[in-house]
């Protein structure tokens, strides 16, 4: 059977679907404690990152239209190691995706506010799933990996349907809030009263308060790019629209959330105590909106599982990439012949999303180690994009940017810095999940591969010792952000900003010409470029 192909707008529709998922049902009044009304900008800064980091994934998913493309530029440019390093922390913060939405759901099914629904306040317990819950929990999981089981026409048809309607509700939420529940005093009368909790709290939120977590979806589009109608044109197209519309939906309903929280409250606990267990739910109870709070709750339910059911096709594909690269088992990257799906990729994912969810049942915990190893993954990209320029200029880059110049090392440092804000110990957590994988990658390619060691670690050593360094100065950092207060703020973020850029100056001349650009190159020779 013809596979089936992903048209621009389905594609869109498939990145908001990941990018409007359980982060706005809590981001808003999560930045909102951590930072006040200041937190509107931590979106600002969270929407600038993602965007400058889509930047070195456009060129690179334009150049390589594959699926799940993302586990395989880093090898193109500085070997397998690195590709293995870079391609574990992004499946496995895309695999910890499904239990956070299955997880999201239950949890606010447990706060319906319905006689009816009194059996679901069983399914929390002190702020974690419990074991009724955790039922509740693994069934989601499977519907969301069913959804998938069969036919790409099929989730297309079913993430376009939900993305509309979660498009509907944010922005019926932002209206009604604004319009019924505008306090102009709460965002302040001067600087202080608008950022509370100093400039520190800002870049703190961008970090722990899911502000990440609620962007990183871009790279759906890239890891769908071989499913894609006309991968050159819509890839770039597909990014940029998915995030544009998301950073404004996101910004305007941290509006609408510091605008319509009571100001009687608000002088009584500061925005510290301001702590809604369904943000926007419960703002629109006590506005006496009824009927927003039953659509809110509703809504509570499908973005999540909207959210879930596109990050199994998404994770199950950088999965199957992986096994291309000769360090995961071939057969968990065979295709059903038929559908032309990784479903062998997609029992595994849901196995390893049950034993994450069984030991970890607290939603934000989850979000923040995972949204972060994303970003250990993250830090290849910029590099990867520089360094294929220099090792092949002749490439065919159909999107190729002039601004790839300034926009690469400042994205890399923008990543570590983010890496940083996660607050120690979370820095730690990630080199472990990082450090987790490399097991797996040693057997299979000292049995498979036997690529020389000393090219390895030249292509990946540089990672390595950030991620080392990182953790270092997360230990010693501002008090802020978990330290011992060694290296006060904002020291802390100099000393991150100047190693950063001797880490990617590193990085680029840390590029290995090896085999893995003979295959790079047979991916590219089918790249069409318009008026070629």
């Amino acid at each position: 059977m013809r596979q089936q192909k992903i048209s621009l707008f389905s594609g869109v529709m498939l990145a908001l679907s990941s990018l409007i998922g359980s982060g706005w049902l809590f981001g808003s009044g999560a930045a909102a404690r951590v930072a006040g009304p200041a937190a509107i900008i931590s979106w600002i800064i969270g929407a600038a990152i993602m965007i400058l980091i889509a930047f070195n994934y456009v060129e690179l998913g334009t150049m390589f239209p594959e699926s799940g493309g993302m586990s395989r530029f880093a090898q193109y440019s500085h070997g397998p190691l690195l590709g293995f390093i870079a391609a574990w922390a992004n499946w496995v913060s895309l695999v910890t995706l499904l239990p956070i939405e299955a997880v999201a759901c239950v949890q606010y099914m447990s706060t319906w506010p319905w006689a009816w629904a009194n059996w679901t306040k069983h399914f929390m317990a002190n702020g974690a799933i419990t074991t009724a819950g955790l039922m509740v929990v693994f069934l989601i999981m499977i519907v969301f990996t069913l959804i998938n089981f069969w036919s790409v026409k099929l989730l297309t048809h079913f993430t376009s349907l939900v993305a509309v309607f979660k498009l509907l509700i944010p922005s019926l939420t932002i209206l009604t809030l604004i319009i019924t529940g505008f306090h102009a005093g709460n965002f302040g009368h001067n600087t202080t009263t608008f950022m509370p909790y100093g400039t520190r709290g800002i870049f703190e939120a961008v970090a722990v308060s899911g502000i990440i977590l609620s962007y990183d979806a871009f790279q759906t589009v890239i890891n769908m790019a071989g499913e894609m109608v006309n991968p050159q044109k819509n890839i770039f197209k597909g990014v940029w629209i998915s995030l544009t519309i998301t950073a404004v939906i996101y910004i305007l309903l941290q509006v609408a959330f510091v605008s319509a929280v009571d100001p009687a409250s608000l002088a009584k606990y500061g925005w510290h105590g301001i702590n809604y267990a369904s943000p926007f739910a419960d703002l629109a109870i006590l506005l006496g909106l009824h009927w927003l709070s039953l659509l809110l709750y509703l809504d509570a339910f499908v973005s999540p599982f909207g959210t879930g059911v596109t990050f199994v096709a998404t994770s199950a594909r950088t999965l199957a990439a992986m096994t291309r690269n000769g360090n995961v088992p071939a057969w968990v990257g065979r295709m059903n012949r038929r559908y032309m799906i990784p479903r062998f990729a997609m029992v595994a994912d849901l196995s390893l999303a049950m034993v994450l969810v069984y030991f970890f049942r607290d939603w934000s915990k989850l979000a923040t180690v995972v949204s972060i190893s994303t970003f250990v993954a993250y830090a290849t990209g910029p590099v990867t994009a520089v360094a294929l320029r220099k090792l092949r200029p002749d490439f065919k880059r159909p999107f190729n940017s002039k601004h790839l110049a300034w926009v690469a090392p400042l994205s890399f440092v923008l990543t570590d810095l983010v890496i940083y804000w996660a607050m120690w110990p979370t820095t730690v957590e990630v080199i472990g999940i990082v450090l987790l994988g490399l097991p797996i990658y040693f057997y299979y390619d000292l049995r498979y591969n036997h690529v020389p060691m000393r090219r390895q670690l030249k292509g990946a050593g540089w990672l390595l010792v950030n991620l080392i360094f990182i953790s270092g100065v997360s230990y010693l950092g501002s008090a802020g952000f978990g330290g011992k207060d060694v290296l006060k703020y904002p020291y802390d973020f100099i000393v991150i900003i100047i190693a950063a850029i001797f880490f990617y100056l590193w990085a680029v001349n840390s590029r290995v010409n090896g085999p893995d650009l003979e295959v790079a190159a047979q991916v590219n020779q089918d790249v069409k470029i318009e008026n070629e």
